[in-house]
């Protein structure tokens, strides 16, 4: 396609030079009331920003030159950096109006950048099929939603995974874990592990500071971990999930306070199924192949305990379009590029997760050389005929709320505090930060 094909969608927006929070909406009017507009014959560059490593930069200039290489006119100053201080940076260029046309994003921002009115609406790209995600799991579309608005894309996807330790289960002869068992069931079979290892190895890591966890147990309650910008769950549900933890130390079933806190930290290297502390991890089943590389131990995954409907398709990270960009339509045609082009996919991979299109992902498949990675995608493939309705992203706050539940569950498992109290103290350090955030 060419430079003045794509501008036959609609006109450019005008260069505006706003600050975030008195001129964003101005932004957006005069993208479509101003008199003036960009010609479609000059040549556009389109800035672009993530976060990542440099294998994952390598890919996506990759990407981004063949979408050049298509589009004669289009060029792209690209920018990333690690994880650290990104959101700062982003935040910082979006208060003076300067933000990047197409940036990375991922479900602990997106809300706020939302109702900041960073991002670009891209609704109506949907609606008339110039942003195709037809080829999407309807819950990764609506993950990508705020207020009915689709407001970002899914780069790629990943969901919830229980990584176990398959030549352990082997060797002392425990049956595998399967979707759909319940908590009660996973403790059993934690207890199990535990007494035929001699304590050696704890059957089942303590997810109870683990929001997906406690996320996807209440969704088998028809309770979600939000309802707007409060909680969705009360003190009393709180303390039973908690209780549920103590019960599965009293039965032995899961490692020390300390070996948890290790795991806690996030550090795969740290993480009890790699280090043979534990014979699960509680991750995101994209993250098996990292996992494999950290132990002799032959790994599988397999869906959190209780109902798999629980779960839905989970953007790792989205791309979302400035709203004060000059090149609104090309941005959007970008998107759409990254998601949907086949060629694009495979040179992308499963750096970043999962390829959103699961055609594109069927494509990816079949050129990956790493079991691991493979084992993966096939589960996320077995998962999505499973996958219940997409919750709405989290609101500002989550990213505290994620710490202050580490915490709570950490004070219980050293016994610091009981269930109940470390319950009513996350409760209410929790509504704290929701109203500040």
């Amino acid at each position: 396609m060419s430079l003045s094909t794509i501008s036959t969608r609609g006109a450019f927006a005008r260069t505006l030079t706003v600050t975030l929070l008195v001129a964003i909406g101005l932004t957006a009017c005069a993208t479509v009331d101003g008199d003036e507009a960009d010609d479609g014959d000059q040549p556009v560059e389109i800035s672009v920003f993530w976060w990542g490593a440099e294998r994952r930069a390598e890919l996506t200039q990759q990407a981004l030159d063949l979408y050049a290489s298509r589009h004669s006119g289009v060029t792209f100053k690209v920018t990333w950096q690690g994880n650290s201080g990104y959101y700062d940076r982003l935040s910082s260029e979006a208060a003076g109006g300067n933000a990047p046309d197409l940036f990375q994003i991922d479900d602990n921002y997106l809300t706020e950048y939302a109702e900041r009115n960073v991002v670009l609406d891209l609704t109506s790209y949907v609606q008339n099929g110039e942003l195709d995600l037809s080829g999407f799991p309807s819950s990764l579309v609506q993950y990508g939603q705020i207020g009915g608005r689709t407001v970002a894309v899914a780069a790629a996807a990943n969901t919830p995974g229980m990584v176990y330790n398959k030549t352990l289960l082997a060797e002392i002869g425990v049956e595998e874990p399967t979707i759909g068992m319940t908590y009660e069931e996973l403790i059993d079979w934690a207890a199990e592990i535990t007494a035929l290892t001699d304590g050696a190895v704890a059957g089942t890591m303590d997810p109870s500071g683990d929001y997906k966890a406690l996320w996807l147990w209440l969704r088998t309650q028809d309770m979600e971990l939000y309802q707007g910008r409060q909680l969705g769950f009360s003190v009393r549900d709180l303390t039973a999930w908690f209780e549920l933890w103590t019960q599965a130390r009293a039965a032995e079933a899961t490692p020390s306070a300390e070996l948890i806190k290790l795991a806690n930290s996030g550090d795969v290297t740290q993480q009890l199924v790699a280090t043979r502390d534990a014979a699960t991890s509680f991750m995101w089943s994209n993250q098996l192949a990292e996992l494999q590389k950290h132990t002799r131990d032959n790994l599988g995954v397999v869906s959190y305990p209780g109902d798999p409907q629980g779960q839905w398709a989970r953007a790792s990270m989205y791309w979302s379009g400035f709203r004060g960009t000059q090149h609104p339509d090309v941005v959007v045609d970008v998107i759409d590029f990254l998601v949907n082009d086949p060629q694009a996919g495979r040179i992308l991979g499963t750096e970043r997760g999962l390829s959103s299109n699961l055609q594109v992902r069927e494509s990816v498949q079949a050129t990956l050389a790493d079991e691991k990675m493979k084992a993966s995608v096939a589960f996320e493939q077995q998962m999505a005929d499973l996958f219940g309705s997409a919750p709405v992203p989290p609101p500002r706050g989550h990213t505290k709320i994620r710490s202050l539940l580490t915490i709570a569950a950490e004070s219980v498992q050293g016994g610091q505090a009981t269930p109940q109290q470390a319950a009513e103290q996350f409760v209410a350090q929790a509504n704290g930060a929701l109203s500040a955030g």
